[in-house]
C-alpha cells in the first residue's frame, strides 16, 4: 500500500479504444457495468447474495471520450486488473491521496440518480426538471452526504432517462443528471462516507462517484 494513500481506496482510469468498444459490445450502462466489474476478482462467498455490496465497493463514471477512445473513471476498495480479462483496454491505477478528504471546499462533478421514495406506496419516483433536481441535491447534500452546495454555483446538465436490460434480461429504467459546482464540507465523517460509498442510487450503473478537486473558497 502506498504510504501516501488512503488505505484500501484506489482510483483507476479505464481506456477503451474503438476495437475494444466493438468487441466488448459497449452499448448501454449495463454493458459498461459488466466490463468494469470484470476488472475485479469476485470476493463474494456462497453465503452472500448477488448484489453489488457482495462484490465490494466499486463506483464508476462514464467520462465519454472522442472517436478514438472511451474513458471510464473507477473508484474501488481494491486494485483492478491491468486490462479487461478478454485482453482489451488499458487500466491506470493509483492510490487516493490521504489528504484529498481533509479540505473544506471542493469543486465537484457527479452523475446522480435523482429520485425520492413515495411514503404511501414505497415506490421510487424520479425527480424531474432542473429546478427540482437542484432542490433535491441541495437538500440531500446537507442531510445525507455532509456537504453544503449553493444554487448559484450549481450547474445541472445531461438530464437523461436511461432504459436498458440488465442481467437475465430484466428491464431497468433510471433517470440521471450530471451536476457540477462547489461544495463546503459540514460533516467530515458523513462526507468521507459519501465519497467512499457513493451518493444516491444507481451506483451499479454509473451514478454516485463524487469527483472532487480542493479549492480555496466559494
Amino acid at each position: 500500500m502506498d504510504n501516501n494513500g488512503i488505505e484500501g481506496l484506489y482510483l483507476s482510469l479505464l481506456e477503451l479504444d474503438r476495437a475494444a468498444i466493438k468487441a466488448l459490445r459497449i452499448t448501454d450502462p449495463y454493458s459498461i457495468h459488466r466490463v468494469v466489474y470484470n476488472l475485479f476478482d469476485d470476493i463474494r462467498n456462497p453465503a452472500q447474495n448477488t448484489g453489488t455490496n457482495g462484490a465490494g465497493r466499486i463506483l464508476f463514471s462514464d467520462e465519454g471520450g472522442d472517436f478514438r477512445a472511451r474513458r471510464i473513471l473507477i473508484l474501488s476498495d481494491r486494485r483492478p486488473h491491468s486490462c479487461v480479462p478478454e485482453g482489451y483496454g488499458q487500466v491506470r491505477t493509483k492510490c487516493v491521496p490521504k489528504s484529498l478528504l481533509d479540505h473544506e471546499f471542493y469543486r465537484f462533478k457527479v452523475t446522480v440518480n435523482p429520485c425520492t421514495r413515495e411514503n404511501r406506496t414505497g415506490k421510487i419516483i424520479p425527480v424531474k426538471g432542473r429546478g427540482e433536481v437542484a432542490k433535491w441535491f441541495l437538500r440531500r447534500g446537507l442531510s445525507s452526504w455532509g456537504f453544503e452546495a449553493t444554487e448559484p454555483h450549481l450547474e445541472i446538465d445531461a438530464i437523461k432517462i436511461l432504459r436498458f436490460n440488465a442481467k437475465n434480461g430484466n428491464p431497468v429504467t433510471i433517470s440521471t443528471a450530471r451536476i457540477r459546482g462547489i461544495l463546503r464540507v459540514k460533516d467530515r465523517e458523513l462526507f468521507k462516507e459519501g465519497f467512499k460509498k457513493g451518493i444516491g442510487r444507481g451506483k451499479a450503473f454509473g451514478c454516485g462517484l463524487l469527483q472532487i478537486v480542493p479549492t480555496r473558497y466559494f
